[in-house]
């Protein structure tokens, strides 16, 4: 192996955020070539491999080395490399020679000329050698010269062509590492070409090689003064409506992209076409930017988002105010309701589960008291109420039974369901089970999500928080499903005094009668899974955060299982999984 050379100093370790934003001339760069016997990765081995890191127009180091491909090497092989079978005879194998130069090019951007086929190698070598294949950037000196050149200027980018027409101080032979130093001339040739139209680090080299408009690059001033932390950003149009709202962990960086060629949906082009200006709303993390993104499309309804602009709406079932109520699928929740579903069509096979075993009428005829048929009822055989029974007194309690499977405290109806199912499948009347199980996950899975969220929402005030990964807290106040503040505490900053001032400055929640008490569903799924996640602390709360015993929580799993159409066992009972619990966990 010829002499690896380093100059010390030279940094390693995967690319960060902050050196992927550095200056070009910050950057460390590894150019590789290859010699191979043949074009394939597949059937084919390397037989020389030359790679030289430079950074700032230094080189720092350099790894050149002969590879023992395990086989003859083709005559016509040979008359293109001038290597043959005897030259690599003795040289080291690919699988001694690639950890080395996986530590070479560590933390570095990987540059090649025609890079598919030399990174196609060396992964197809990593993969039969066993060896990890680390996530590199990789860069195209082939696309970057056909994308700066024009065909007058270099009608070819071979190698052999761009070197002498871009002043490279070393002359390609097909020999790994002259045709590396070669490479690394003709990179920096070409980085110097676009230096003067604005691309200074590497996102916005790599931006460059697909083609964007004039006009879409032009805009990336309306970028420049975002800050480079958590947050959502608004596009602006011409009468300064509000085209489009999204969140980022780093708004300048997010924001950029849109001016660029990793931009490739036409509706995105269009909103920054007619773009005037970009508002933007810091936050201390990104939950808060996630609430804030779900209030402002609400507020603004901004044309170019396909994200629900409406979270309010959906479709409830909700118990009637008659002497006997039944089910009725409304658009604003009521006290005793079930939802949101997405669609009517849901909402419908849910609430007619629930009115056959809980025992609730379906047909449409007021009763009044000391009425068991309304004058539209038709007779029981034919598909009437199903809630006309010999039984008074179950029909009276039927309502109060909805109630309790709505509110987690009894899960009865579920049961009923379950064993319908199994009932039907013993007979071998599988289509009527599958159906049946259908409008079993429907409803299952709509009271998990509402039993969930309603337990959130039930408490008055909770204080929340999670490591931030950089030896901080993230903080947040819920009231009634709200967030009602957020914050952060870095690290070496205390928590509590920066708890007690949110608190202070915390938003005054008005909730109402209904399940979630007025919030909105899709803020309280967002709160609801960042308290599910790992290391989140409750630091204090006005009353306890649980979920009922009885609910649907026991269900959930039978009922993701069921929906993908897998074979499952009968789902457990609370008293199972729970023994000697009462009240609610």
């Amino acid at each position: 192996m010829r002499a690896q050379r380093t100059i010390d100093g030279a940094r390693d370790g995967q690319l960060t955020l902050d050196e992927l934003d550095a200056p070009l001339s910050e950057v460390t760069f590894v150019v590789v070539d290859l010699e191979t016997t043949g074009g394939s990765a597949v059937t084919d081995a390397i037989t020389e491999i030359g790679a030289v890191k430079v950074r700032g127009g230094e080189i720092l180091g350099e790894l050149g080395t002969l590879v023992d491909p395990g086989r003859g090497i083709p005559p016509h092989i040979v008359e293109i490399t001038g290597i043959t079978t005897a030259m690599v005879r003795g040289a080291p194998r690919i699988d001694a020679v690639l950890p080395t130069f996986l530590e070479f090019a560590r933390g570095s951007v990987l540059v090649a000329h025609n890079a598919g086929f030399d990174v196609g190698f060396l992964k197809a070598a990593a993969t039969h050698a066993g060896i990890p294949w680390p996530r590199f950037q990789v860069l195209c000196t082939v696309k970057l010269a056909r994308r700066i050149l024009s065909r007058d200027e270099a009608p070819s980018v071979k190698l052999s062509v761009l070197a002498p027409l871009l002043g490279a101080g070393t002359t390609p032979t097909h020999r790994a590492l002259d045709d590396a130093r070669a490479t690394v001339d003709v990179l920096h040739a070409l980085i110097g070409r676009v230096g003067n139209q604005g691309v200074q680090s590497l996102p916005e080299l790599l931006d460059y090689l697909p083609r964007v408009s004039r006009e879409q690059r032009a805009k990336r001033t309306l970028a420049s003064h975002l800050p480079r932390t958590p947050g959502v950003y608004l596009f602006r149009g011409p009468s300064d409506e509000v085209l489009y709202v999204g969140t980022a962990v780093d708004l300048r960086r997010r924001v950029r992209t849109y001016f660029t060629g990793s931009e490739t949906r036409a509706r995105m082009k269009e909103m920054v076409a007619l773009a005037s200006r970009i508002d933007h709303v810091e936050c201390s993390h990104a939950l808060e930017a996630g609430v804030r993104e779900l209030r402002l499309l609400s507020a603004h309804a901004p044309p170019y988002n396909r994200r629900s602009k409406f979270p309010l709406r959906g479709w409830w079932i909700s118990l009637t105010t008659e002497a006997f109520p039944r089910l009725s699928v409304v658009r604003a929740p009521t006290a005793d309701s079930l939802g949101p579903f997405r669609s009517r069509a849901d909402a419908v096979e849910a609430a007619l589960a629930i009115a056959e075993y809980c025992g609730l009428r379906t047909c449409t005829s007021r009763i009044g008291k000391g009425q068991r048929h309304g004058p539209k009822c038709p007779p029981r055989e034919i598909g009437g109420c199903p809630a006309i029974a010999d039984d008074e007194n179950a029909y009276q309690a039927a309502p109060e039974l909805a109630r309790a499977l709505l509110r987690g405290t009894d899960d009865t109806p579920l049961r009923r369901v379950r064993a319908r199912i199994d009932k039907l499948a013993e007979q071998e009347l599988f289509e009527g089970a599958a159906r049946l199980r259908d409008r079993l996950t429907v409803l299952g899975l709509a009271l998990r999500r509402m039993q969930r969220l309603a337990s959130l929402a039930a408490v008055d005030e909770l204080v929340a928080a999670r490591r931030d990964g950089a030896g901080g807290w993230e903080l947040v106040v819920i009231r009634a499903g709200r967030l009602a503040s957020a914050g952060a505490a870095p690290r070496g900053v205390a928590p509590m005094p920066v708890v007690q001032a949110l608190i202070s400055s915390a938003e005054t929640a008005l909730p109402d009668a209904t399940p979630l008490r007025g919030a909105s569903p899709e803020e309280l799924g967002l709160i609801a899974s960042w308290l599910d996640n790992d290391g989140v602390r409750i630091v204090q709360t006005s009353h306890g955060y649980r979920e009922p015993a009885h609910g649907a929580g026991a269900w959930e799993n039978w009922c993701t299982l069921a929906r993908a159409a897998q074979p499952v066992d009968r789902p457990p009972s609370v008293f199972d999984e729970r023994q000697n619990v009462e009240g609610a966990t």
